[in-house]
């Protein structure tokens, strides 16, 4: 006999795909991902500022197809968000990847601050972790991959510079897969600030958060996964208590292609000396340091970076498998 809270659970996934709000009703939803979502499949979120500000044409575009692959070959479906032409779109074509990859720096890089403006303008925008979570939660996709979230900058006590991933994790209930806080921030100070926002940070086969590039940071975590099972409960445990926040799953980048850290190290306290020099702030940040970063290694850290946004993406859409199988059971009124 099927639960009541397992029947009001069906009832209101059916209601949310027939009857979406205005909101997901601009929004465009490619077939793929909506017969996905109406069935109950698992589907995996990626953002798309990796693909605009991550990489050069066509290196950016030929990774995008790739994690995509990723994502299918491991039981998903990808749905890759962007704005284009002022239109929010879940799940790209390759015709839609390539201008977005073409596109480049000149697709601005988009945030929650920036969403209204860019559809306002008819532009074309490439949505962060922030932006990406807002439309992913908007038609109901509950996981989202990416390479490495936004944080506390370096003295970001003094210049209040935070990323807006943070504030977004504290009230948008998707979960995200990330190999950490990418290494040019305060790791420290940005796990702080998510205790602050009551998001749950949980490591992935490991109880010590990763750095990005390299395995760990030497900051400990409160909760600790090593299956996707495991991670799976812990996104329906969010959800069904409607705790509201998102939570973050940090995967560690596999060892094989973890970057030297005295290398990386030297290479970011250069960057970081460097932006500060110019005056390098704001969103402007990240792609200038991650680029920098990558000059002074050589190509290393881009070639980790692929990497592990690929690794993420295999884990990612192992959790939504196993989140998708979760559902399923509880539609049908059993539980584990």
């Amino acid at each position: 006999m099927v639960s009541s809270s397992s029947a009001l659970s069906r009832l209101s996934s059916i209601s949310r795909h027939f009857n979406p709000s205005h909101a997901s009703k601009s929004i465009k939803i490619s077939p793929e991902v909506s017969e996905a979502l109406s069935n109950g499949r698992a589907v995996v979120a990626l953002e798309s500022t990796i693909i605009s500000h991550g990489m050069p044409y066509p290196k950016n575009l030929e990774t995008a197809k790739e994690v995509e692959a990723v994502v299918r070959e491991n039981g998903a479906v990808p749905a890759t968000i962007a704005i284009l032409d002022g239109t929010p779109c879940v799940g790209l074509t390759i015709k839609e990847l390539e201008k977005l990859a073409k596109l480049g720096p000149r697709a601005q890089k988009t945030a929650r601050r920036d969403i209204a403006h860019v559809v306002a303008t008819r532009g074309n925008g490439a949505t962060t972790v922030s932006a990406t979570m807002i439309f992913a939660h908007m038609v109901g996709i509950p996981l989202f991959v990416t390479g490495g979230i936004g944080g506390v900058h370096q003295h970001g006590e003094n210049t209040m510079d935070i990323s807006s991933d943070l504030t977004e994790l504290g009230r948008t209930p998707v979960a995200v897969i990330s190999a950490g806080v990418k290494s040019i921030l305060d790791i420290p100070r940005t796990l702080e600030y998510l205790e602050t926002q009551g998001v749950c940070v949980a490591a992935y086969k490991t109880n010590e958060f990763p750095a990005f590039f390299t395995e760990a940071s030497g900051c400990k975590v409160p909760c600790r996964v090593d299956s996707p099972d495991d991670c799976a409960r812990l996104i329906d445990a969010n959800l069904k208590l409607q705790l509201g926040t998102g939570m973050l799953i940090a995967v560690p980048i596999p060892k094989d292609h973890s970057a030297s850290g005295s290398l990386i190290e030297s290479a970011i306290q250069t960057s970081l000396r460097e932006a500060r020099d110019k005056n390098i702030t704001g969103n402007a940040a990240t792609p200038f340091l991650l680029a920098r970063v990558n000059e002074l290694t050589g190509g290393a850290s881009l070639t980790s970076n692929i990497a592990l946004v690929k690794n993420n993406a295999l884990v990612g859409a192992e959790i939504a498998v196993a989140l998708s199988q979760i559902r399923k059971c509880c539609r049908r009124g059993g539980f584990e």
